[in-house]
């Protein structure tokens, strides 16, 4: 059995910010039940049994909502007793949560100190670009707290990476973003999604915008690394690797869709965090076994529908390193990644530097 990923979604998706681009409130408009009831102690107790009895080497659990921090302190406390309480095998646990970073507690920031989380914080560049679309449920401002727990969280020794959503606004301001994120040192930066009706919004992403974003970021990012205070950029950190022989290890650069399920708070189980709708429903982690779940017939189908390449793909001079991207940006029509042409004008003008940068730190490792 490879390393089993789960994600978690303890509070589905409740949240204590209304980000007007939020792809989950989109998702849970497009099922019959749209917030499920808060994980209880007795259904974590369970998950965890599933999961230790199926994994032999290593787990991995992710935290994600809406604000997974909302179910509280007791609960990842639970977490870590009961991992405790049936890993008699050795398992190797890692944990990772991913929250707006708007209301931490110090004894939670402690917890995630102590037991090592990896903790992403959302915050889309500028506190002007951050506040224009993530006010809190009240619809006041939120950067400036975000950063400021941000900061907490690095004084108490948590490993903390940032994740930018690239929409309409974020893109127009490439340079005065990344400037106000490079400090942080680990960045993420992932297309706005358009909801599941395919409506264009006025934070919409459109492919001149996000190209510009792109070219403008990776110069940044090539600029620091020259200037010896490299700063990691995901995406472009996994495209170098790929140059480096090494595969990627961000599912969207895969190709295809793997199996890792997402577990809702109520115990109904999904094949992918884009896809948790009643029609990709693989069954419960009460009601079937860990095996049960990867072996449905909705999880075969599911992954099966992310192996067909269109023939543009494969005549394309950069799809080894494009791959067609993540199934849900595909056009359900012809198959073809409604990033196409961003990704092939943009590796045309940064492969050279994407190239020199891989063989400079091929050869440093030697």
């Amino acid at each position: 059995m490879p390393p089993i990923t789960v994600m978690v979604k303890p509070v589905s998706g409740a949240c204590n910010m209304q980000c007007r681009y939020c792809f989950y409130a989109d998702e849970m408009q497009h099922r019959n039940a749209r917030v499920y009831p808060r994980m209880t102690g007795e259904l974590l107790d369970v998950m965890v049994q599933r999961v230790v009895q199926a994994a032999d080497s290593f787990v991995h659990f992710i935290f994600q909502g809406g604000e997974p921090t909302l179910i509280g302190l007791p609960f990842f406390e639970q977490l870590m007793a009961l991992e405790r309480k049936y890993n008699t095998r050795g398992l190797r646990f890692f944990h990772a949560v991913q929250t707006n970073g708007y209301d931490l507690s110090d004894e939670m920031i402690a917890f995630l100190a102590r037991e090592q989380f990896l903790v992403g914080v959302s915050l889309d560049g500028t506190n002007e670009t951050h506040d224009t679309l993530r006010p809190d449920s009240q619809g006041l401002p939120t950067a400036s707290v975000v950063r400021k727990n941000i900061d907490r969280l690095r004084t108490a020794d948590v490993d903390v990476n940032v994740l930018c959503v690239i929409n309409s606004e974020v893109a127009r301001h490439p340079d005065a973003v990344f400037s106000a994120l490079a400090p942080y040192e680990y960045l993420q930066f992932i297309p706005c999604l358009d909801s599941l009706d395919g409506k264009k919004r006025d934070y919409s992403l459109s492919s001149e915008a996000y190209l510009t974003f792109l070219k403008a970021t990776f110069d940044c990012y090539y600029r620091a690394y020259m200037q010896g205070r490299p700063v990691s950029v995901r995406n472009f950190d996994n495209w170098v690797a790929m140059l480096m022989g090494m595969p990627p290890e961000n599912c969207a650069m895969v190709g295809r869709c793997g199996p890792s399920l997402v577990i809702e708070s109520d115990g109904s189980v999904y094949p992918c965090d884009f896809y948790a709708l009643d029609h990709w429903k693989l069954g419960s982690i009460t009601e079937n076994s860990w095996w049960q779940l990867l072996a449905s017939a909705k999880e075969k189908a599911f992954l099966e529908e992310s192996l067909p390449v269109p023939s543009v793909c494969r005549s394309c001079k950069w799809y080894s390193m494009c791959r067609n991207g993540c199934k849900r940006e595909r056009d359900p029509q012809t198959g073809i990644n409604r990033w196409c042409s961003v990704h092939s004008a943009f590796l045309e003008y940064a492969y050279p530097r994407m190239r020199e940068m891989a063989r400079q730190l091929q050869s440093k490792s030697l």
